[in-house]
């Protein structure tokens, strides 16, 4: 079964503020994170990765996936979901394999009646780091920082992180109508 790990925060009751889920979807390893914007500051109010064991059949991991974030909006209420995009890569089995680990993200935050929206890895780098083709650790660095956390999260969760970040800099009002062409 997977295992659920959470760095930060309890969930806080709803308001009419932006709650970001956002989600670095991954089959073994999937980041979350739930970021709000309050008064212009944003602030990470949980974080975490969804692990799924080597010895874990595919078909499990995606059950994983889709009760861990279930859970995961259940407790925090987001309002709205942003997720990173498919990555193009070499191999189709591994395109594939990231798809269907997407799917189980998105049908959770659908099933839930949240917005989806997406982001491409690099653009959600280049919100993190000023660079879109920094290393992990590199964002993970730079997210602790710009949110003032007391720990450097791990990699994916730092990913997701930075998803929300990239989500909250493209929700200005002026960049409103270009953002609805990425909602799933």
């Amino acid at each position: 079964m997977a295992r659920i790990v959470r760095s930060s925060g309890a969930a806080l009751a709803a308001s009419a503020v932006e709650r970001v889920l956002a989600i670095d979807p991954a089959l073994r390893k999937t980041g979350w994170a739930v970021v709000e914007s309050s008064g212009g500051e944003l602030r990470a109010l949980a974080w975490g990765v969804i692990h799924n064991k080597p010895a874990l059949l595919p078909s499990g991991c995606l059950v994983a996936i889709h009760a861990g974030l279930n859970e995961v909006i259940q407790q925090h209420a987001p309002t709205v979901c942003a997720i990173e995009s498919t990555i193009f890569v070499q191999s189709f089995k591994t395109a594939i394999v990231l798809g269907t680990a997407r799917g189980a993200c998105l049908l959770a935050a659908a099933e839930h009646g949240l917005p989806i929206y997406e982001y491409a890895p690099r653009e959600i780098k280049q919100a993190a780091v000023g660079r879109g083709a920094a290393q992990k650790e590199q964002v993970a660095f730079m997210i602790r920082a710009q949110l003032r956390l007391r720990e450097t999260p791990e990699a994916d969760a730092a990913d997701a992180l930075a998803a929300a970040i990239t989500h909250f800099q493209n929700s200005a009002a002026a960049r409103v109508t270009e953002r609805e062409k990425r909602r799933v």
